[in-house]
């Protein structure tokens, strides 16, 4: 069944670590004795902080510390327990006055989503909770307020978020006048018979990854592509630029998630959501794309990126590369125009990071032991197999609400009382 990003819950954004049913009771509770001790000094059930006329408890706070622990949140769990408490308590306020409240049943398939992303059954997620100290009823909560948020701004802003046919066209580049422009991680790794299930592995390992800090670690330590320097950081690219086969599989992320792991021709690639904005300007479609590639022996030996190195320092254009290629065997150099759905896909993808004249070795053939310099030549503005007008619409209802989501949350807390003891 396809996922509409419209249909995900906010509560629910990825951020879940995989937690399997072998390994990981000792490693997570090992990293709750790094979590300060909360309500040591003062009584459990005492205020932690108090929001206009609620209070927080000790005790709600340790038990949201332990959870977000265990769920591996980035940055400071306590902090970010503080805060997403006071949060909780001004959407309750807001909920309460709009007199919305999910029923056990929607927040039982709250609770089971969460608990499916890390790839267990609720009962299962339920004890790995209570053996590191944290109540069902934590994650109860946790999930009622979500639901009901994600119904309150929904209801409240849907006919504001959703885009317009046009607004649709302009994202997709019909209109000539906008576009949809993507922010995204890359991670590629080569794999032949001897390296298979370690890669698979971390490929999957990877694909569970919730936050940009562990991807861009894991980029940089696994990645053959040029930008594991940069922790695998893309810069901002039209969505057009993409495979067409890979638009859709993007817009169908929220910020944070990462694709399930891509197989290519000697290698495996992975992409994260950074973030996703309409653009003001043009978002060209294109006909079809015209590329060369050089293939060097040795794969990705240093003998083979040191020849790649020196080559793409000595060319400009993919004509040059007619003159490297003099008096070689012919089959040294391929230069083709084919349209965007016809290219292979890990061509493709590295085509899509590059402008006219730029070059990629992360490619190999022959089973690793030849060497792609890839070189863009150019592309033909006209018309580009279409990403999918839901998938666009939903990435932008997404995108839109969260932003309503953000704004009223600012306010609120602006206009409240909070004080923290």
């Amino acid at each position: 069944m396809q996922k509409h990003l419209s249909t995900r819950p906010y509560f629910a954004a990825p951020f879940i670590s995989r937690l399997t049913r072998t390994a990981s009771a000792v490693a997570l509770a090992a990293a709750l004795l790094f979590q300060p001790a909360v309500g040591s000094a003062q009584g459990l059930f005492s205020p932690a902080v108090t929001v206009n006329d609620s209070v927080v408890t000790n005790y709600e706070l340790q038990q949201r510390t332990r959870f977000l622990a265990l769920l591996r949140e980035p940055g400071d769990p306590l902090e970010k327990a503080r805060e997403d408490l006071i949060e909780d308590r001004l959407k309750l306020e807001v909920l309460a006055q709009a007199g919305i409240d999910p029923t056990d049943e929607e927040v039982t398939a709250g609770m089971t989503e969460l608990a499916g992303r890390a790839n267990l059954s609720l009962q299962e997620f339920l004890n790995v909770l209570r053996e590191n100290g944290v109540d069902p009823q934590t994650l109860r909560d946790f999930s009622r307020v979500g639901i009901a948020w994600r119904g309150y701004v929904g209801s409240r802003y849907i006919g504001q978020a959703r885009p317009s046919e046009e607004e649709i066209d302009r994202a997709m580049g019909l209109s000539g006048s906008g576009g949809v422009e993507v922010l995204l991680s890359e991670l590629i790794m080569p794999i032949n018979a001897q390296n298979a299930p370690q890669v698979e592995e971390v490929a999957q390992q990877v694909a569970q990854m919730n936050t940009t800090a562990a991807f861009s670690q894991a980029a940089t330590q696994f990645s053959a592509a040029r930008t594991r320097e940069n922790g695998g950081r893309l810069p901002w690219m039209p969505l057009t630029n993409l495979p067409p086969q890979l638009q859709q599989v993007v817009l169908e992320l929220s910020p944070g998630e990462v694709t399930a792991p891509i197989p290519l021709d000697n290698a495996v690639a992975l992409f994260q959501m950074r973030d996703l904005r309409e653009s003001a300007g043009s978002a060209p479609r294109y006909a079809a794309i015209e590329y060369a590639a050089y293939y060097i022996p040795g794969g990705r030996t240093p003998e083979a990126l040191a020849a790649a190195q020196k080559l793409t320092g000595q060319i400009d254009t993919c004509d040059d590369l007619y003159g490297v290629a003099l008096g070689q065997d012919p089959s040294v150099l391929d230069r083709v125009t084919l349209a965007p759905s016809e290219i292979p896909q890990d061509i493709a993808i590295e085509l899509a990071k590059l402008d006219p004249g730029e070059t990629s070795t992360a490619l190999t053939r022959n089973n690793g032991q030849t060497l792609v310099v890839l070189m863009m030549c150019g592309r033909t503005a006209e018309v580009n197999a279409e990403a999918s007008r839901e998938a666009v619409a939903n990435a932008l209802t997404q995108q839109r609400l969260g932003a309503f989501a953000d704004s009223l949350l600012e306010q609120l807390k602006a206009d409240a009382r909070i004080d923290i003891k």
